[in-house]
């Protein structure tokens, strides 16, 4: 349709995965199973923390936000991404598609937030030991998760209202399985400068965050260095290693989308990053934080056991 001698367009068509159509069944069972994966191991570690008082500390409550916002950045994509692989229909509503990139820049950058409101949490634990307590209050806890959902959802609001006023040409098909600001911009006909300042913001949400949980692991080490005791540094290690895991996963496939593109805008490469980020990382963080985590199995314990007694 035109408007204005510009071309508005009522939906766009995603050009999804380059899986050929005898895989496609396959996939579609890979990708059902890893985004039920996905959905039920952050909704254990959010009840489990709910519902286990022991639990109810600075550490998990940032945890109960990381793994539900891991459960909404995978539901962003995946059931658009399983239903075009079903139906065959690949196209996704102009509305639906600003829709989708608001809420992935929410989560995506939410839990950049989230990852480094962590690493402040234990560096407090690790180097201020007695006044832990007193400065990981109730009230700074609450206060830096909320920041973290404010900033971001006004934040992403912007971005969203500064690619809508761009109009788009004759091509309305996103290389891509979801609507990225990338993909979105490569297809429009408009001044887009604004936008690609605001990418660079974008990317500095992203690096400034983790230039900060570096800054926290090197005070963080520095401490250790001081400490004679194997034991203590060992408990170090345990409570530090599974966020260190997770942040190296999630800033590994960031970086390598955003920051680090190929050489040849390797389109098969974009989307490879695009599932391990969206899909592989929000999956195994529940794994992560779980298995090497003696809390998280003690609670599950005492979790079944008042059940079995209920019942």
């Amino acid at each position: 349709m035109l408007m204005n001698n510009k071309t508005v367009f009522s939906q766009f068509l995603l050009l999804g995965l380059p899986i050929p159509p005898e895989h496609q069944h396959l996939f579609y069972a890979l990708f059902l199973a890893m985004y039920l994966t996905t959905v039920l191991g952050n909704l254990i570690i959010i009840n489990l923390i709910i519902l286990d008082s022991h639990l109810h500390t600075p550490m998990y409550l940032f945890l109960s936000n990381l793994s539900f916002s891991d459960l909404c950045f995978s539901s962003v994509t995946m059931p658009k991404l399983l239903q075009n692989m079903q139906s065959q229909d690949t196209s996704i509503t102009y509305v639906g598609c600003l829709t989708q990139m608001y809420f992935l820049l929410v989560f995506g950058d939410l839990e950049s937030f989230l990852l480094l409101v962590m690493a402040y949490d234990r560096y407090v634990a690790i180097c201020f030991p007695l006044h832990y307590t007193s400065i990981m209050s109730l009230k700074l806890c609450v206060y830096l998760v909320l920041m973290s959902w404010v900033f971001n959802l006004l934040y992403s609001m912007l971005h969203t209202l500064l690619l809508a006023r761009l109009s788009f040409c004759e091509d309305n098909v996103i290389r891509h399985f979801f609507c990225d600001i990338p993909a979105l911009l490569k297809l429009s006909c408009s001044d887009i400068h604004i936008n690609e300042l605001m990418i660079l913001v974008l990317e500095l949400t992203m690096v400034i965050p983790f230039l900060l949980i570096v800054v926290s692991y090197v005070q963080i080490v520095s401490s250790i260095l001081n400490i004679s005791s194997s034991r203590i540094i060992q408990k170090i290690f345990s409570t530090c290693g599974s966020h260190l895991s997770v942040v190296s996963l999630f800033y590994g496939t960031i970086f390598g989308l955003y920051l680090c593109p190929s050489a040849n805008n390797s389109t098969v490469k974009e989307i490879v990053m695009a599932m391990m980020c969206t899909v592989v990382t929000p999956m195994l963080n529940p794994f992560i934080y779980s298995l090497r985590n003696r809390d998280m199995k003690e609670a599950l314990i005492r979790v079944l056991f008042k059940k079995k007694i209920s019942l």
